[in-house]
């Protein structure tokens, strides 16, 4: 059953992270068109130069932190209800319920934590989404300036 659990989990996961990818795959990796206008002017000077790469990437870092962290709390949430029925199933235990009771009672905790979890996927995807959105106006920005 924590199987089946987990591996609902990974989906919902999997699927965010494919349908952010999808509408935003600039942000999926070095956006190299932008940062090459960077080194079109061989008269500009060095720092100059490594100004503008950096600006050019501090979107695409701030677009990969936000998955990241968006990612890291989600577990986190789940991380604490798996806790919390792990405890409840303990306290069941403690207080002298059957095995089978205890068993079925974590399971039940268990599944609600995922469908809450999985059910939030859909909030999680368009704030992301939405984020990614400003930062790539940020890039298409920096892209026009050069």
């Amino acid at each position: 059953m924590a199987e089946l659990q987990q591996l609902r989990v990974q989906e919902a996961v999997d699927s965010v992270v494919k349908s952010v990818e999808r509408e935003h795959p600039e942000d999926a990796g070095p956006h190299v068109p932008v940062q090459h206008r960077c080194c079109e002017d061989s008269q500009a000077p060095t720092q100059q130069v490594h100004q503008c790469i950096e600006r050019c990437r501090a979107p695409l870092a701030q677009a990969q932190a936000l998955g990241t962290c968006e990612l890291e709390k989600f577990q986190d949430r789940l991380a604490r209800c798996t806790i919390h029925c792990n405890d409840k199933a303990r306290d069941s235990t403690d207080a002298g319920s059957k095995e089978l009771q205890v068993k079925r009672r974590l399971e039940s905790c268990m599944t609600t934590c995922v469908d809450d979890h999985v059910n939030l996927t859909p909030t999680k995807t368009k704030k992301m989404k939405e984020s990614l959105s400003s930062t790539g106006k940020e890039l298409s920005a920096i892209g026009h300036r050069g």
